[in-house]
């Protein structure tokens, strides 16, 4: 069962794809938008990854921060995005500390799930039916 809206979002440490060290609070101010997928370049993460990278725009537009979150390394996550284009950050999670924080641990890989997280770092939205080929467009939609 994924958290709920109203929770704080739980702090996390961890490195990105480019072996930057990232945590929950540089983006403190900003809303973030957190996806869980389960694996980098298999089709439904790929069709949601490119659906972030196609409406990324529109994100930056608004000052919004695009998170994508597997269990994958880092190096799987750079070959990923250096693949398909992608211009926001993914963030890695080898251990699954954040996949069981944001209770989206599948036993190996994290659940498809969203969360929004606004500017005081409260969860504002989930999304657990996530539909990835227009992922991005539905999010957008929902914060209006």
């Amino acid at each position: 069962m994924a958290l709920t809206v109203g929770t704080s979002a739980p702090h996390f440490t961890t490195l990105d794809d480019q072996g930057n060290t990232v945590s929950l609070s540089d983006f403190a101010g900003k809303i973030v938008v957190m996806y869980f997928y389960p694996k980098d370049d298999t089709p439904g993460c790929t069709k949601q990854a490119q659906s972030f990278r196609d409406h990324y725009a529109t994100y930056q537009e608004k000052d919004m921060v695009v998170l994508g979150v597997s269990r994958d390394d880092q190096a799987s996550h750079t070959k990923f995005k250096e693949k398909y284009g992608l211009p926001f950050t993914l963030l890695t999670d080898v251990d699954g500390a954040i996949t069981q924080a944001y209770d989206v641990d599948g036993g190996g890989y994290a659940k498809r799930v969203t969360y929004i997280i606004d500017a005081n770092g409260v969860i504002s939205h989930v999304d657990a039916a996530v539909q990835t080929a227009t992922h991005a467009e539905d999010v957008l939609t929902s914060l209006g």
